[in-house]
């Protein structure tokens, strides 16, 4: 089949409606000279007058927009090939009456200009133009003020499209301006969000109420809202979600970036930010418009006792948002990260009014940012959206459309090796996992790159394991059977026992298996010389761990990092103040209002869905954050700490007996070429009181004795240097150091 090329338009026929293609074509779809003809291009269609080219050359094309569609205005079609299915005869009947927008250059037009002369102008420029419902005619090649002209409706009804005569009546129902048309054609192209609906409704409605009902307030004897305080971390979603609430109200948007109105000069600032004022009150006039402050904290700081600019710029911000009256048909939204780095006198009503928290997505909100994302991508029937949601804990919208974007460029690198078809599949996204991490932990105290442990590299404490599975893991893989039950997970976690029997082992183990996040904090990590600094690292290392939950917090020798309120010296030490913090954060009055994620999840009956069923068990079983601690002192800390609905589960890590020492043997020697003389039980039934950690060194002694003995040229490591390893070392526990443990902290 032959394919059509399209070209510029010839200069002498713009404005024609013409569109320009070989006699064959005309005669194959039986066009005669001036037919119309519906040009369908991707992104729209045009119409158009059939006219053969000057030079009657076949396969090309070209076609004056004069009457297309609005999105064709913005994008036109260029460097296509079309199939002549592509063009289709039109009939255009003459129509009785046509209903159309106007869309003019100027504000200054269209307050001065008499409606009966844009009407007589409008119409005389509408003769002999063939029309199609909804599109927009093109009128930029005539010397007047007005630019468009939009087609609502047509008359008769019965046809999509037809000619407009002198007879044909023509009816205004609004005049734009092309600043106004041109906003409300980019808000109709705006990209769905995922997992905002809420906040999107509840800001919907507040900007609809003000913009669209003004008198109904006004009947009701009260003011309408001025504005809207979006708060949320970076990366939310805050500025997609205003450009994608205003399109849907329908609104124009002004957008104003904080620095951008900050000028060199003394009183540039102020100036700059009046023009802002006056331009969203001049784009108001024509329709409801949206003033969008991005990055107010850096626009209107927290005022200080000097005479700084900014001082003089929040002044001016207060008085213009003051001096807003009841004819002024904008809203103001503002955005801000850090709500607490505002000015207060912001944050009144009559200022902004309303503060919507956008906070962390929830398990469901980032399945929903996933599928959104995923739409456009070749992604794999196998990759599940649920699992990979689990598996992003702590993730904002723009970490997981960074994700998506690493996943494909691993795909891309594979498929350039030639490996088959390009698809986004399961492992891509695991690859994409290890480098894209959460930005809420970036510059975190207790980020920790944990090296994977799996159960079964730890020998013995089956016990202690189960009981950690039950903590950990189960809350994660059953919390159906959690919900059903009436349980919860547990709070905190305490590991106490000798030294070197594997506590933090088993907590790397628990992290691994349960692919939640993980911190881990020091006592090098939190202290400070300065007084406070200490108490709000910890506060803000819960806050931080809050945003990814379900997370585990460790904290590693707890009892140098707390201690208890009883052995304490000074009653006002650093130790005393961080256990006060501890405490409140495990066991607070409540969460601060800047942390909220969704709305409370309340499960009432069975859902349709399972995998939708599942998340929501989820959310409500594994909200919170899980502390876990691990201590060889437990009588050194504060019984307040030791009490369920804190430290629910204390577990006793004991050292290994027989059975666990040939365990971790076996386990040490796994990677070592031992001779098969070399008998584990009898090492392991010599090793009374030894360690985890003290069994270990002893095979790596034997294996440096086997190096030494015969000349760096061993390939084998024989029984005798287990034996004299074993006689040269002995035990770091004693029988009075494990009869401390034999009683409970609790």
């Amino acid at each position: 089949m032959m394919t059509l090329k399209l070209l510029s338009v010839v200069p002498s026929d713009r404005g024609s409606q013409r569109c320009r293609l070989g006699p064959g074509l005309m005669s194959a779809l039986g066009l005669s000279l001036g037919s119309p003809l519906l040009v369908s291009v991707p992104g729209g269609s045009c119409l158009c007058t059939a006219w053969p080219r000057p030079d009657l050359a076949e396969g090309f094309l070209q076609m004056d927009l004069k009457c297309s569609s609005p999105t064709l205005i913005s994008h036109p079609p260029t460097h296509l090939n079309l199939d002549p299915d592509q063009l289709t005869p039109t009939p255009c009947p003459k129509l009785k009456g046509v209903k159309i927008t106007v869309v003019v250059q100027s504000v200054e037009f269209k307050k001065n200009t008499p409606m009966r002369l844009v009407h007589e102008l409008v119409k005389d420029m509408l003769k002999g133009v063939y029309v199609q419902k909804k599109h927009v005619i093109n009128l930029e090649d005539i010397d007047t003020d007005i630019r468009y002209v939009v087609v609502e409706s047509i008359s008769p009804d019965s046809s999509s499209a037809g000619l407009i005569n002198s007879k044909t009546g023509v009816e205004i129902t609004g005049i734009q301006t092309v600043r106004h048309y041109r906003n409300q054609l980019q808000d109709q192209h705006t990209v769905v969000l995922g997992g905002l609906e809420e906040v999107s409704a509840s800001l919907r409605e507040m900007l609809q109420l003000p913009l669209l009902y003004p008198g109904t307030l006004s009947s009701l004897g009260v003011s309408c809202p001025r504005g809207v305080l979006l708060v949320g971390p970076p990366g939310v979603g805050k500025t997609l979600l205003v450009r994608r609430v205003v399109g849907d109200v329908g609104a124009s948007l002004v957008v104003v970036k904080g620095p951008e109105v900050v000028g060199s000069r003394p009183g540039e600032s102020e100036e700059m930010l009046r023009g802002v004022f006056e331009r969203a009150r001049t784009a108001a006039e024509e329709g409801p418009c949206v003033l969008f402050l991005d990055e107010l904290d850096s626009l209107c700081p927290r005022r200080t006792g000097s005479s700084a600019p900014e001082n003089r710029l929040v002044a001016q911000l207060l008085t213009l948002m003051d001096g807003m009256n009841q004819s002024d048909r904008f809203l103001i939204v503002g955005a801000t990260n850090r709500p607490d780095s505002l000015d207060p006198a912001l944050r009144r009503p009559g200022r902004f009014d309303r503060e919507v928290i956008i906070g962390a997505p929830t398990l469901q909100q980032r399945r929903a940012i996933l599928s959104v994302l995923c739409e456009r991508m070749p992604v794999c029937p196998s990759v599940d959206m649920a699992e990979l949601a689990q598996r992003t804990t702590g993730y904002v919208g723009a970490d997981l459309s960074a994700l998506c974007r690493e996943a494909a460029m691993h795909s891309i690198r594979e498929n350039s090796k030639g490996s088959g078809e390009q698809a986004v599949g399961v492992k891509h996204f695991h690859e994409a996992l290890k480098s894209v991490r959460p930005s809420c932990l970036r510059g975190s105290l207790g980020r920790t790159d944990l090296s994977l442990v799996s159960w079964e590299q730890i020998g013995g404490l089956d016990e202690i394991k189960l009981k950690l599975k039950q903590s950990i893991e189960w809350p994660m893989m059953y919390p159906e059977a959690f919900v059903r039950l009436g349980l919860c997970r547990p709070r905190g976690v305490l590991l106490y026992g000798p030294p070197g029997c594997a506590k933090t082992t088993l907590v790397r183990a628990a992290a691994t298996s349960s692919h939640c996040a993980f911190l881990s904090v020091s006592g090098a990590d939190l202290y400070s010389p300065f007084v406070g600094h200490s108490e709000k690292a910890l506060a803000q290392l819960f806050r931080q761990a809050r945003a990814c939950s379900p997370c585990i917090l460790f904290l590693d020798e707890i009892d140098s990092l707390i201690g208890s309120r009883s052995n304490s010296q000074t009653p006002n030490s650093v130790q005393t103040r961080l256990l006060s913090v501890l405490l409140n954060e495990m066991d607070g009055v409540g969460l601060k209002t800047v942390e909220g994620r969704g709305t409370e999840k309340i499960l009432e009956g069975a859902d349709h869905n399972h995998t939708q069923e599942q998340l929501d068990f989820q959310e409500v079983c594994n909200k919170d954050v899980m502390v876990v601690a691990a201590t060889n002192r437990p009588d050194c800390l504060d019984s307040a700490l030791l009490r369920p609905g804190r430290l629910d589960h204390i577990i006793y890590v004991p050292p290994p007996d027989k059975q666990a020492r040939l365990a971790i043997l076996k386990l040490c020697t796994e990677s070592m070429p031992v001779e098969p003389d070399v008998c584990l039980e009898e090492l392991a039934s010599k090793s009374d009181l030894y360690s985890g950690a003290d069994l270990e060194n002893l095979c790596k002694e034997a294996a440096l004795l086997a190096l030494q003995e015969e000349n760096m040229e061993a390939s084998a490591i024989k029984h005798t240097y287990f034996l004299r390893s074993l006689n040269k070392m002995s035990p770091s526990l004693t029988a009075q150091q494990i009869q401390k443990y034999h009683t409970s902290p609790r």
